[in-house]
């Protein structure tokens, strides 16, 4: 088995690198020192820069514009945007327009995409139901009336919300299977309320009254929320192993230079096992990251395994979601007081972090979940 990366990909990287090579975490006020949100709006430049790297179309077929890669390739180029804590919609907009290519209609698909690919046109998606602890498709009531669908619920906690085009929104019909709602941002009956996350950026709550939503607009491909879910949770993951990557670096680089008695704490027992640890969970996080990413792919491709591709999500989950709380935990104590200095970027990573934990969810529901899935799917 070849468990490398392809050309593709690693050109991917290579691009992502040099888009990110200047970006600075301290761009925005700090998040401990704004009440409300940092900025208005993302990094328009940065966006700009990513859609002339071609990074935006990354996982867009030739037809739209796109390179055509895949899910392990937009995992990678979220890991180096979150070394730099970059203020970008990339993920959401990526995991959308993955969705309306693979079930969208092709007037859907030619609509969004190949603008989507430029940059001219931002997607987002509402994945955290009423309350953030709901099944996002619970949230929102579908029914359909001629041609059209008519939409009602709320949505919390949607990120770039109010400088997005598009938003996919999940709903239910009352039938059983999920549907998946492209809805302009502007648009009747759709409201839009401010929110702030832990890390200072401004989210949205929805609140759909009688949106009308074309039915061309409409994704009612059976699996295609999940498959869109379960992009967004394996990316979540990905930034939260750029993010602690980016952590231990500078906890590296800070106990390597920070002397006591004479000698560079790194070098004091305790500091290295410390340390030890946390790389040893970055490295869990990164296998169990690329083996989801992999199932992900390799289940649009026909290919099976012993559980669902929830299971390997789940495992990515559980390690992300613990190992990125105590890595930045860790290096809060590594760095001492001085890790809580709002002119020193470690207190921007940990708020990230705790923004991407609460994202994830807590370890012990994505473990009863696995266990969930191994008592339906009995292993010989």
């Amino acid at each position: 088995m070849d468990f490398t990366f392809t050309e593709e990909q690693r050109a991917a990287v290579e691009a992502a690198k040099a888009v990110f090579a200047d970006v600075t975490p301290d761009r925005v006020p700090s998040p401990a020192l704004t009440p409300g949100a940092v900025a208005e709006e993302f990094d328009r430049p940065l966006w700009a820069k990513l859609a002339g790297s071609d990074l935006l179309s990354l996982v867009l077929a030739e037809e739209h514009g796109g390179a055509g890669l895949d899910a392990i390739a937009l995992c990678l180029v979220l890991r180096e945007a979150a070394r730099v804590l970059a203020r970008v919609p990339l993920l959401e907009h990526c995991a959308t327009a993955m969705a309306v290519q693979s079930h969208g209609s092709p007037e859907l698909a030619a609509a969004l995409l190949p603008r989507a690919g430029r940059g001219t046109l931002v997607l987002t998606v509402a994945a955290h139901g009423r309350t953030g602890h709901d099944p996002a498709e619970l949230a929102v009531t579908a029914r359909r009336e001629d041609d059209h669908w008519i939409l009602d619920g709320v949505q919390t906690s949607v990120p770039w919300a109010h400088s997005c085009d598009w938003i996919a929104v999940p709903a239910h019909t009352g039938e059983g299977e999920a549907v998946l709602a492209l809805v302009p941002r502007v648009t009747d009956g759709l409201t839009l309320a401010d929110q702030y996350s832990t890390s200072g950026e401004r989210l949205a709550e929805l609140t759909l009254d009688g949106v009308r939503v074309h039915a061309a607009h409409l994704i009612e491909t059976p699996g295609a929320w999940d498959r869109l879910r379960q992009v967004l949770a394996t990316g979540t993951c990905a930034l939260a192993l750029g993010l602690g990557e980016g952590v231990l670096t500078m906890t590296s680089q800070y106990t390597g230079k920070r002397e006591q008695f004479g000698f560079p704490v790194a070098t004091f027992q305790a500091v290295a096992v410390q340390a030890a640890d946390r790389y040893i969970d970055l490295r869990a996080m990164e296998v169990t990251l690329w083996q989801a990413a992999w199932r992900l792919d390799a289940a649009t491709g026909g290919a099976g395994g012993p559980l669902p591709s929830e299971g390997d999500v789940a495992v990515a989950k559980i390690w992300a979601s613990e190992g990125v709380r105590r890595v930045v935990q860790t290096a809060q104590h590594l760095h001492g007081g001085f890790g809580a200095d709002t002119d020193y970027p470690l207190h921007r990573y940990h708020a990230w972090a705790k923004q991407l934990e609460l994202q994830l969810g807590p370890a012990a529901a994505h473990e009863e979940a696995l266990g969930d899935l191994l008592a339906a799917h009995p292993l010989a």
